[in-house]
């Protein structure tokens, strides 16, 4: 060992040891903010969201950061920033206090925002996303003490979950505040429990709205039933066109990339996303490229009459709202411009559909070397004892764009508390507390490695 990698190796026992010595203030920190329903969903009550804001800003405050709260046309964020040595790089933390809606109480097996332990998780909506996400920045923090190793700037967002609308102008506002070497964005997930992981590609997304009409207004389906179309009969055939029998997606001209080469056995996607027995998967390639590097479709909803209030009523008119998820490298004005295209000239019986952008944001590709990228595998394998893999996630990050965008200079690395069984999103959301402890030993690794990095 040169005496430049004694300088770079942090001493993991000391850390580790200070993080167990943590865990329980970070445990009920973390209980407290989870008990905040801070979505940032319109329809619910904006002033948790505020709360929220408010209760993360106080966590930084009192370990010695400048905080501020900035709203720039959206949710609040919060900004802090605390010193470091004198020419220390200068590390931002990213994470978002914002949560999606809980769903319907009877699918969680405890409430939603009233976190519990069972059998070594935590349950709780923000419990993992992404809330651990701050907890683990703030161990960092306290793991080093008095003695940070690097100049770090906290960044804690307010509307994540809803696409980040104001995050171009927060950063326009705000950027010469966030400006630094590194950014640590903690907000995806690891390879499996025991296995760390890097996220170096992200899909993109468009999100849509298509309406169908074919009548003026409702008429009587046993008068006019066979010869005149239903505008839902017509939705639902327009939908149909978009994927071939097999699955694969049949919009011609996107972009299909291809994912890292890591074991990943059907057997696997069937436990990991509860696909139920006799139902195949659909696409064709391997599956990760499935999953994080092809593009792929998605009906989340449709407005028709429901079941029990349906009459026996030709529709007029139907909607679906399709989220279409993008290759790395895909265009999403251009992807947008070929599903709009797709849609338009598939319409059958001549049915008038109508297109609207509902939201769209890029996907990453991460230039995965450097001495930052290196200086996090080293952090990463201190906190579980062997390096991280590289993995791309399926789902879009758009605000990574962002920062890749605004701050082109820094090395973006893409962490998470999470793990395959967490359930982000859905109901019974969970943080495996084993896992989190290690992601918060490998940050504060992290930052004492770039600290030691030749200036």
């Amino acid at each position: 060992m040169t005496s430049t990698d004694a300088a770079q190796t942090p001493d993991i026992a000391l850390l580790r040891a200070r993080v167990a010595d943590l865990m329980p203030g970070i445990r009920a920190d973390l209980d407290a903010l989870t008990r905040i329903p801070s979505v940032s969903l319109d329809v619910f009550d904006q002033a948790q969201v505020e709360r929220s804001a408010e209760a993360t800003a106080a966590l930084f405050a009192a370990e010695g950061f400048a905080t501020e709260i900035v709203r720039e046309g959206g949710r609040p964020a919060v900004i802090a920033r605390r010193e470091g040595p004198p020419g220390a790089p200068t590390v931002l933390l990213y994470a978002h206090h914002d949560v999606q809606p809980p769903g319907p109480d009877d699918l969680w097996d405890s409430p939603p925002f009233e976190p519990t332990e069972r059998d070594g998780r935590l349950y709780g909506r923000g419990a993992a996303d992404d809330k651990a996400g701050i907890l683990a920045h703030l161990a960092a923090v306290r793991a080093h003490g008095e003695a940070l190793p690097v100049t770090l700037v906290v960044f804690v967002e307010g509307e994540e979950e809803i696409g980040s609308d104001s995050l171009p102008a927060t950063l326009a506002a705000h950027g010469d505040k966030l400006r630094a070497d590194a950014i640590v964005l903690a907000d995806s997930t690891n390879w499996a429990i025991g296995e760390p992981a890097l996220t170096v590609t992200l899909r993109g997304l468009i999100r849509i709205v298509v309406t169908v009409r074919t009548l003026a207004h409702g008429i009587h389906s046993g008068m006019f039933g066979g010869a005149v179309p239903d505008a839902l009969t017509a939705l639902i055939r327009l939908l149909t066109t978009l994927h071939e029998d097999d699955g694969e997606v049949a919009v011609t001209g996107l972009v299909c990339g291809t994912a890292a080469d890591l074991p990943y056995a059907e057997s696997r996607l069937r436990a990991e996303s509860g696909l139920l027995d006799g139902v195949a998967p659909i696409g064709r390639g391997s599956l990760l490229d499935r999953i994080w590097a092809k593009p792929s479709i998605t009906t989340i909803g449709i407005d028709a009459p429901t079941v029990a209030t349906a009459s026996n009523t030709l529709v007029p008119s139907a909607a679906a709202k399709i989220s279409m998820r993008l290759a790395p490298a895909q265009d999403p004005a251009a992807a947008y411009d070929l599903l709009r295209t797709h849609l338009e000239t598939h319409a059958p019986w001549g049915a008038h559909v109508e297109v609207h952008l509902d939201d769209s944001g890029e996907g990453f590709a991460a230039d995965a070397t450097g001495p930052m990228y290196d200086a996090a595998r080293a952090a990463f394998a201190d906190a579980w004892g062997h390096p991280p893999v590289d993995i791309g996630v399926g789902g879009s990050i758009p605000f990574v764009a962002a920062f890749a965008e605004r701050f082109p200079g820094a090395a973006l690395l893409v962490t998470g508390v999470e793990d395959p069984d967490t359930r982000a999103h859905g109901a019974n959301e969970g943080l495996h507390l084993g896992e989190f402890e290690k992601v918060c030993v490998a940050e504060a690794a992290l930052l004492a490695r770039i600290g030691a990095l030749p200036r």
